[in-house]
């Protein structure tokens, strides 16, 4: 991607609409109420090949200074300056409006080369609109229609007039040869609303990336930051905060809710965020089963730390709820960390690290069935209708989550203490720790046995 494109415009006037038909998928959430977008989200723009990082912004509002509004007009001036151009986007249909106004003339002092963009031209309600951009003086405006495609040749043909042809060149094919870079570990951070998410994730990348305050439900949507630990590239996806179903009635909240179920079943590992002084409070346990439904490794961080009172009260607390309501995620790691002062963030990458390896864990058929002998002669399977069940044969289906077939004569009978019995042997045994651990029983015999 040769350069940067930010979009920009009061609220509601379609900015992640087109930011949706730009980079080709609907991740950015779209809906009627104004001010949905909060953060800065970017993604790989492209218009008929000419590719391009793309930044959904806030929507520019006039704020006093302190308030939430204020915070995100703050990101969205910082997308302007990191851009290489600014579409500058208003709605044809409403006409330029005073803030429509009020903006143009601030932008136009700025060094960031601005795109006049005139959206929802599609038939002709929006043609006063178009005329009347004319008079911001940033130029012809560009007519388009982002929520029907229409338009993007022009807007194609006005960033090569900004950049120059030079955007047009196609990227040069890799060489073969050359080593590819790692694809990056897709870490979700997810938790009740107001327990810190977003400055956890402002702390670990060393910069006010995400919109923070006091107040709860900041973040609306999930926004995707790439960044490296240590060499190893990660994609940080921060989440809006996940209440209890009863509470949740507003449309755009239940779109929130939506959006950060996908992306815990895109995930690798999730870092659920507790706060410490409320640990593992039953809307805590329910996403971390969530997690463990969906079969992803799971590392629980607990923030605010740092004004817990009695610690050693809390982390037995915590073990004993963990032990008590949580035991198909046995031994699942836990971190105390402050997200507002960064202490305990030295030891949650190394955490998170060691979870993934255990998620990704494959154990040789031979070794998992010298192993399942040796448990059967220590401790072996119940009698049913006076006779020893036998398993005869085990094997590792798959990772991500690790997932093993025991075969057995009568699989139906095989009691489910001996099968949790067994899971939480391949735990200790073999050091997978806090992932789920999948078990299919199947009825057949050793597919090795009578082999010439």
């Amino acid at each position: 991607m040769n350069f940067t494109v930010a979009i920009v415009g009061r609220p509601n006037v379609g900015k992640s609409t087109l930011f949706n038909r730009l980079i080709g998928n609907r991740i950015a959430l779209v809906d009627d109420t104004p001010g949905v977008t909060r953060d800065r989200r970017e993604g790989a723009g492209s218009i008929a090949g000419m590719e391009f990082r793309v930044i959904d912004t806030a929507g520019l509002e006039e704020a006093a200074t302190g308030t939430l509004e204020a915070r995100m007009r703050e990101q969205t001036e910082r997308a302007i300056t990191e851009a290489d151009v600014a579409l500058l986007m208003i709605d044809a249909r409403i006409g330029v409006t005073a803030l429509d106004r009020h903006f143009a003339a601030l932008l136009r002092r700025g060094a960031t080369p601005i795109i006049l963009v005139a959206n929802k031209t599609e038939g002709r309600a929006g043609d006063s609109g178009l005329y009347e951009a004319f008079a911001l003086g940033l130029g012809d405006p560009v007519p388009i229609s982002a929520e029907h495609g229409e338009g993007m040749g022009e807007l194609y043909d006005a960033l090569v007039g900004v950049m120059g042809p030079d955007i047009e060149a196609p990227q040069e094919e890799p060489d073969p040869e050359e080593p590819v870079a790692g694809k990056p570990l897709q870490m979700a951070i997810v938790g009740r609303p107001n327990v810190g998410k977003s400055t956890l994730v402002n702390r670990l990348l060393g910069e006010e990336r995400l919109l923070t305050g006091p107040e709860a439900g900041i973040t609306r949507d999930s926004i995707a930051v790439e960044w490296e630990w240590e060499g190893k590239p990660i994609r940080l996806v921060d989440t809006a905060g996940l209440r209890r179903r009863a509470r949740i009635e507003e449309k755009l909240e239940k779109l929130s809710v939506g959006d950060t179920l996908r992306t815990i079943r895109f995930a690798e590992v999730v870092m659920l965020v507790i706060d410490a002084t409320q640990p593992m409070e039953k809307q805590d346990l329910t996403i971390a089963r969530l997690v463990e439904d969906e079969g992803r490794a799971l590392v629980l961080v607990l923030n605010k730390w740092d004004i817990v009172t009695n610690k050693q009260e809390t982390l037995s607390l915590l073990k004993d709820r963990l032990q008590i309501s949580l035991s198909q995620l046995s031994g699942v790691r836990f971190v105390p960390v402050s997200a507002m002062t960064g202490a305990g963030l030295d030891k949650l990458m190394p955490e998170v690290f060691h979870t993934y390896e255990a998620w990704n864990r494959r154990i040789p058929t031979p070794v998992l069935n010298r192993w399942l002998g040796a448990v059967q002669e220590r401790h072996p399977p119940p009698l049913v209708e006076g006779r020893r069940l036998k398993l005869r044969f085990m094997s590792q289906a798959n990772i991500r989550p690790p997932t093993f077939a025991l075969f057995s004569s009568h699989p139906g009978d095989l009691p489910d203490a001996y099968r949790r019995y067994l899971v939480n042997l391949i735990r200790d045994d073999f050091d997978i720790q806090g992932v789920p651990i999948r078990m299919m029983l199947r009825k057949g015999k050793n597919p090795f046995a009578d082999k010439d």
